[in-house]
């Protein structure tokens, strides 16, 4: 069952977080932040609509980070439950989709929780002083990638907020899988 994020509640404060990245680096909040925005995404290694635009996502970070956004992936799944999530196969999926930015491991799911994180992908697009400017989608993209020209939501969105500060007031939500929640918790 796919699950839609919520609207964007512009000027929230990034949480900040201390996670383990599939280097075995640790990372944090201010490791990751941008000069001038930050893109935090919730993401895993199985999920059917994170795997039809692994590639646009990696494409599209590269091109912001260029611009100056700083980007951090995060995986908070069960991995008891889901192996293909495990921080293992994590560790093989940044390298398989080249990667230029940090994957981390959120195994307490803490993380997850203190954003509000629901599905996966789900994107929380920051401003230079880490204020929510997006909450939205990478593009029209469901379980199958849409045509390769539509419009880059999340690109044109984290744009708008390097030149101007602001996200664009109009956000289609993400849709994608559940995160896989521990129920022993």
């Amino acid at each position: 069952m796919a699950v839609l994020t919520p609207i964007c509640n512009f000027g929230w404060p990034a949480p900040g977080f201390t996670l383990k990245g599939t280097d075995g680096k640790d990372y944090g909040l201010s490791d990751i932040k941008g000069e001038k925005a930050t893109l935090v995404m919730f993401i895993c290694n199985h999920c059917p609509y994170v795997k039809s635009i692994i590639d646009r996502i990696v494409r599209d970070v590269k091109e912001l980070q260029g611009m100056g956004v700083g980007v951090v992936a995060i995986c908070a799944n069960d991995a008891n439950e889901y192996e293909e999530d495990s921080f293992e196969n994590m560790i093989q999926f940044a390298k398989d989709h080249g990667f230029t930015f940090p994957y981390l491991q959120d195994e307490t799911q803490q993380i997850a929780k203190t954003y509000d994180a629901v599905c996966t992908p789900d994107f929380f697009g920051f401003d230079k002083n880490l204020g929510l400017q997006y909450r939205g989608r990478l593009d029209e993209s469901r379980k199958e990638a849409a045509p390769i020209d539509v419009r880059r939501d999340l690109f044109e969105a984290m744009k708008q907020v390097v030149e101007t500060g602001t996200g664009p007031e109009d956000q289609i939500p993400s849709m994608g899988c559940s995160i896989k929640w521990k129920t022993d918790v």
